[in-house]
């Protein structure tokens, strides 16, 4: 299944991808949150469809396109977790998992406009695969009960001002929280429609031009041991997102170093799970 969000900010409601068309849920269920997922909310969805998928109500096509899950309890993210990504950082490959917070008022639709933080010079692009809880986990005790603890996965735009998160005192959460630095979407893919989160080609573009391509076949660490990696050192809740690395190609990268300015546009897709477009103001 495609789970969906849309309406304005503030007023999103939960949708679905039905033969290509959005239809609208929320006479069902309230939203893709923690309580939804955490009631088996998902069974119910699969026995609706089975039943009258059919017939739930079509989404406006001028409807806004909202990040696919409710804003959620965190966003952890995983710095450096593709070994071409840490040598073109300058950066050694960690032994274990970087994990770093970013707020979740970040949080944004997919094809919504994304705003240059005020005295910017250095705002960076990261296409990454996302990863949405089911379930509530700690201590988990193996990797595959991690595994089933995944709920679906989806495209994540990990935005970045490299001078607040590097030059700064080292803070990477001050170089990732600013307004609408998390578009997430089009899409939750269910787990059950991505055949091996470890085989999936990843692009971005700037203005029609390729700056990253790379799979998550280059992960150092699987989305299955960074959930139980995290399990380990704190709950982490149903409808949580973890994002999950970049591959090379992002601006602080580039020779010389290329950053986002006002006016540019970022196209960024992974396959099976959709496209999202954001234009820079």
């Amino acid at each position: 299944m495609k789970l969906i969000r849309f309406g304005e900010v503030g007023a999103e409601r939960p949708g679905i991808m039905v033969n290509g068309s959005r239809k609208d849920c929320s006479a069902f269920f309230s939203d893709w949150d923690r309580s939804f997922f955490q009631r088996g909310g998902l069974a119910q969805l699969r026995a609706l469809l089975a039943e009258e998928g059919h017939l739930l109500p079509d989404v406006p096509e001028t409807a806004r396109w909202a990040a696919p899950i409710a804003r959620p309890g965190m966003i952890m993210c995983i710095g450096l977790n593709y070994s071409d990504h840490a040598k073109e950082s300058g950066m050694e490959v960690p032994a274990e998992p970087l994990i770093f917070g970013k707020a979740s008022n970040t949080l944004s639709g997919p094809y919504d406009s994304v705003a240059i933080p005020k005295g910017s010079e250095k705002t960076d692009w990261e296409v990454e695969l996302g990863v949405v809880l089911g379930k509530d986990v700690s201590y988990l005790a193996s990797e595959a009960e991690a595994e089933a603890a995944i709920v679906g996965y989806c495209v994540v735009n990990d935005l970045s001002e490299r001078d607040f998160q590097l030059a700064r005192g080292g803070q990477w959460i001050k170089g990732k929280s600013c307004p609408g630095f998390s578009p997430v979407g089009p899409y939750l893919v269910t787990a059950d429609e991505v055949r091996n989160p470890l085989n999936l080609g990843m692009q971005l573009k700037v203005n029609g031009e390729t700056m990253q391509s790379g799979n998550t076949a280059t992960m150092v660490f699987s989305p299955a041991h960074l959930v139980w990696y995290l399990s380990q050192h704190m709950l982490v809740e149903a409808g949580d997102l973890i994002s999950t690395g970049t591959p090379p190609g992002v601006g602080l990268g580039q020779d010389p170093p290329r950053y986002l300015k006002a006016g540019d546009e970022v196209e960024l897709s992974i396959d099976g799970l959709g496209t999202q477009r954001q234009r820079f103001v």
